[in-house]
């Protein structure tokens, strides 16, 4: 059963029946083209959309952030400045920034499933699987299409009910146009993060280009020119990362007893950790700015999840097929739970690479597998490393982005730190495989000072010499990385055999039998593809009663400003303040709706009936952090910026005309 405005839906299984009965309105196949190839994954940070001819591209501030923090210099922060870029000439290139047009899709599941036999075991079923899948991504990128090469990807649906292959077409040249400060952006800061009443211009505008000159982009959204009205039907079309309303009751209970106690230890000290290093000096605030703001978003969202689960209630809330007591479903997930639970957290430190939380490591890493990889068949390779990955792979790998090394060495000391006290007693028996005969911090400086894998050039250099290179390489990172191959390999082959492949099998299993009672009717978890969601403009009331409206103005943020005394981050910036008299007070600033959204869906835009552009989705209220297991309509909103917002302060604020009139407005 869905409730309410429930529901992140395919494109390509859109709710059409659902949107007609409660609203009155058809979702056309013309409609559902348009909206679609307007959208955008943003890397993969988040979602985005085309809003002009000229490939204009709208996101959030919060989204593009990394980009404006490796743009910025001692001497000019964007992230405390914004900026603009004048002309096309003074837009500014985004290193190793890649954006995905979703332009084709394929329903490849019989396919996948074709290679599957009965007598197969689990993990053998999944191994055929991903050779078949890393076969199909290949053989569709090396064809011609219509948008010229397009980039393949194939995802799960539905808990392993479906296989779709996905089409995209990708821009590497992208180039930031406008972004405002960060004090305006993200009005409130943590204190106001996930609450409403909201105040933030959480907006940023970069543009693709081809063939140095901006993109010729049919497909894009224009903006409104009717504003929006209370109880008015929107859409989000999005790209929301993962949620789990399809987890078992069991599965669920291990998120809350291993996963988000294990993940919230890790950001507490880490938010401490990056604090106090900002705290120190400017310079420092700059260089750890995106990495604590990252942290603390995390943090916030995951102890909201986390009382989502701890809240009886919404056990009471789970629409879930559920495996009977003793069918071969419930023992599987059981036994794979277990399994899982006993070594989540060596995976998470050591294949996931949390234990040496750095940049200088993720790059060994990444030059140390795909040597090896490469030397094998593309269907045998871990999937990062097949060749319909191998582009945006090496295009992050030697993108020529600042890397800071005392941050390195404050993140990596911590992330040694953090093996000892998870092991403690055991720690001894990592010391020789680790190689460190001296204390995290003196490790760390050791590790991060000698490693010459921060500069590009040495990383193509390494990587061009292939297995040999690697192998005596005199670097302590790339040495490091080898040492630790074995280990982490050998953790990852342990839980894609006994907990990914079985549990995969077993929710397949589940998923016939929840197609046989509701087929396409129902939408599968978010799995980082695009969406669609309706809802309508709508306000909510707190848990006391309190009446909340959906609209915010100008007005009530100065209003808000004054009675914090201005003091951070209420502070607006000063061109704000210097431009109050020039503001239309009345103006629209943030707005909720009932719009099904999660994490992922950070920068989508909030379109109308007309596929025209309302507003641009950046967070939810306190509500929606339940959203990964479960939705009510009740309290749970989208909450977005609004489009009047955005118009008015780049005509009144910042002198952005051209980008004004490029919109339309």
């Amino acid at each position: 059963m869905v409730y309410a405005d429930e529901g992140m839906w395919l494109f390509e299984q859109p709710p059409t029946k659902q949107v007609q009965e409660k609203y009155g309105f058809e979702l056309t196949p013309e409609w559902l083209q348009h909206v679609q190839q307007s959208s955008i994954r943003f890397a993969r940070r988040g979602s985005a959309s085309f809003v002009s001819s000229q490939g204009l591209i709208m996101t959030n501030h919060h989204v593009g952030a990394r980009n404006l923090h490796e743009l910025s210099t001692p001497e000019n922060n964007l992230l405390e400045n914004g900026f603009y870029a004048k002309t096309f000439d003074d837009e500014l290139p985004c290193k190793g920034l890649e954006i995905f047009v979703p332009v084709s899709s394929e329903d490849v599941t019989e396919k996948v499933n074709a290679v599957v036999t009965p007598e197969m075991s689990a993990e053998e079923s999944q191994k055929s699987r991903n050779a078949v899948i890393a076969t199909l991504e290949k053989e569709a990128s090396a064809k011609e299409s219509n948008q010229g090469k397009l980039r393949y990807e194939v995802t799960t649906l539905y808990q392993g009910g479906a296989y779709w292959l996905y089409g995209y077409k990708v821009y590497n040249d992208v180039r930031l146009v406008w972004a405002p400060e960060q004090t305006i952006a993200a009005f409130g800061g943590d204190p106001d993060n996930y609450e409403y009443p909201r105040y933030c211009v959480d907006c940023s505008l970069f543009r693709a280009y081809e063939n140095g000159k901006p993109a010729k982009i049919e497909h894009f959204l224009k903006w409104s020119t009717d504003g929006v009205k209370d109880g008015e039907l929107v859409f989000v079309s999005g790209f929301p990362g993962k949620t789990e309303r399809s987890y078992t009751r069991e599965h669920l209970e291990f998120q809350l007893d291993v996963y988000f106690p294990y993940r919230l230890q890790k950001l507490y000290r880490r938010e401490v950790i990056y604090s106090t290093f900002g705290n120190r000096n400017i310079e420092n605030q700059r260089r750890i700015a995106d990495d604590l703001g990252s942290v603390q978003n995390y943090r916030k969202r995951a102890v909201g999840q986390l009382q989502g689960l701890r809240t009886p209630s919404l056990w009471k809330h789970l629409p879930r097929i559920t495996p009977a007591k003793d069918s071969p479903e419930k023992k599987i997930m059981n036994a794979c739970l277990t399994a899982y639970n006993g070594q989540y957290v060596a995976y998470d430190l050591f294949e996931l690479g949390e234990a040496f939380n750095c940049q200088t490591f993720k790059i060994a890493r990444m030059l140390v597998r795909l040597v090896y990889e490469t030397e094998k068949p593309n269907s045998e390779r871990l999937k990062e490393y097949r060749d319909g990955n191998l582009e945006s792979l090496k295009q992050t790998l030697f993108a020529d982005t600042p890397i800071y090394e005392d941050v390195e060495i404050l993140k990596l000391t911590d992330s040694l730190n953090l093996i000892r006290d998870v092991y403690r007693g055991s720690w001894n028996s990592w010391v020789p495989v680790l190689d460190f005969d001296l204390s995290p911090k003196e490790s760390a400086t050791e590790l991060i000072l000698r490693s010459k894998v921060r500069d590009v050039a040495e990383r193509k250099r390494i990587a061009e010499g292939g297995i040999k290179e690697i192998k005596y390489s005199g670097d302590p990172m790339i040495q490091l990385a080898l040492r630790l191959e074995p280990i982490a390999k050998k953790y990852r082959e342990d839980y894609e055999n006994n907990v990914e492949a079985p549990i995969t099998a077993a929710y397949a299993e589940l998923a016939k039998k929840r197609f046989e009672k509701s087929g396409t009717s129902v939408y599968p978890d978010a799995t980082f593809t695009l969406r669609l969601s309706y809802g309508a403009v709508k306000g909510y009331k707190e848990d006391d009663g309190t009446k909340v409206a959906p609209i915010t103005t100008i007005a009530g943020m100065f209003d808000r400003a004054k009675k914090q005394k201005f003091k951070e981050p209420f502070d607006p910036p000063k061109s704000w303040k210097d431009g109050k008299t020039k503001l239309n007070p009345a103006t629209p600033f943030n707005l909720v709706t009932t719009n099904d959204i999660i994490g992922g869906n950070s920068g989508s835009p909030l379109i109308n009936t007309k596929g025209e552009v309302l507003g641009l989705a950046f967070d939810g209220n306190i509500y929606s952090l339940s959203n990964n297991f479960v939705y009510t309509e009740t309290q749970s909103r989208c909450v977005s910026v609004h489009a009047d917002v955005i118009i008015e302060s780049l005509r009144k604020i910042y002198g952005a005309d051209r980008i004004a009139d490029e919109l339309g407005k």
